[in-house]
């Protein structure tokens, strides 16, 4: 079987989606099927960095990644998105649609201009879609069912990552969607002791991200412990800008910027627990589901997309942009190893239902039951 990704973002700048599309098709591969993304790429040189100033990764994409244009930065859910607006970006896809003919065709943000619509209109196979995002600030959406929402039709089976990104989408959707949640690769050796007392931020610099909330919060955690906070994903230059403009001091923070996927797993492993302070806007608790992976217990804020998948067997909620109660739920975890310990290896058994092979065995049978004209049977959320 061939299998189409279609993801309307850049490659160049990680995100959630083109994580999810990114473990999607390497899973896909290693169960024996043929996986091809089709996305943006911002290669280097004085057009990238006029059009985006922060920090990406802009090294060529792996083979099995066809790049199809340039992006640009769209604000969009409290966000900046690099989105694919190219009209030769359309001409570059329904090549690599003529070329590669997939059997199906899975379309990531069905709703995102330009690459997710046009690639739906384009192809005559089999179409699932998968819906990503949550938030009551979709504005883009009622726009997008107005201009191409007769597209929608075309697809053959819906997905949502969340019960959050589902009833966001839900009055844009034409019939029902399965849950089929983001997925985390499982490290076969793992151990939820000999931490080194670090708490761990993945995220870029977004409001939504929580960032200021954290490093507002870090001067009390220092107080009480040696804890190092170690920030991943977020440009350095922007979190030092960031912190100046808000007087935030960064004692005790280290700013790694972008780093691999082996590097965050290493990170993931040896610190004590994950902060993951967002306001909101997060559809699933993907940093938290690669935490447990690493039998690393989570302090997150208590949002809807987080609360699903996190809850007292795996970390400590709070209430979102609420610096004190970060503060004392990070000192309180960090001061109790024994709970700390017993938490991360509750974490590592919640995250076994989110094994990306267990995921995506379940997409082989979808696409299957599509190729040959059968009705999917539908799972239980």
């Amino acid at each position: 079987m061939k299998v189409g990704i279609v993801v309307p973002y850049s490659w160049s700048f990680w995100g959630g989606v083109q994580e999810h599309a990114d473990h999607q098709a390497r899973a896909l591969m290693e169960l024996g099927h043929e996986a091809r993304i089709l996305m943006g790429h911002d290669p280097p040189g004085r057009i990238t960095k006029l059009l985006h100033p922060k920090e990406g990764r802009h090294g060529r994409p792996p083979d099995y990644v066809i790049p199809v244009g340039r992006s640009v930065i769209v604000p969009a859910n409290d966000s900046l998105p690099n989105i694919i607006l190219s009209p030769q970006a359309m001409v570059r896809t329904r090549r690599a649609l003529e070329r590669e003919r997939f059997d199906v065709l899975h379309v990531h943000e069905p709703y995102t201009p330009v690459l997710a619509a046009y690639a739906i209109a384009a192809t005559e196979g089999p179409v699932v879609a998968t819906f990503h995002a949550a938030g009551e600030q979709l504005s883009w959406y009622p726009a997008a069912k107005a201009l191409w929402g007769f597209l929608m039709d075309r697809i053959d089976y819906r997905i949502a990552v969340s019960d959050a990104a589902r009833q966001s989408a839900g009055p844009y959707v034409n019939g029902p969607m399965e849950l089929i949640p983001n997925g985390t690769t499982l490290p076969e050796r793992w151990d939820a002791g000999g931490r080194n007392g670090n708490v761990v931020f993945i995220g870029r610099v977004e409001r939504r991200k929580g960032l200021e909330v954290l490093l507002a919060a870090w001067p009390r955690v220092r107080e009480r412990t040696d804890s190092r906070l170690r920030v991943v994903g977020a440009d350095p230059l922007q979190v030092r800008w960031h912190a100046r403009r808000h007087e935030l001091p960064l004692d005790g923070v280290d700013l790694l910027g972008g780093v691999s996927e082996e590097a965050l797993t290493q990170e993931l492993s040896r610190a004590s627990l994950l902060a993951a302070p967002s306001l909101g806007g997060e559809s699933f608790g993907m940093v938290l589901t690669r935490a447990f992976a690493s039998a690393t217990p989570v302090v997150a804020s208590d949002i809807p997309g987080y609360a699903a998948v996190a809850g007292p067997e795996t970390g400590i909620l709070v209430p979102p942009g609420d610096e004190e109660a970060l503060a004392a739920a990070i000192v309180d975890l960090l001061g109790d190893e024994p709970r700390r310990r017993q938490l991360g290896e509750r974490a590592r058994r919640a995250a076994e239902p989110y094994s990306w092979t267990k995921i995506a065995r379940r997409l082989v049978s979808i696409y299957e039951d599509l190729m040959n004209g059968r009705s999917v049977t539908r799972e239980a959320a």
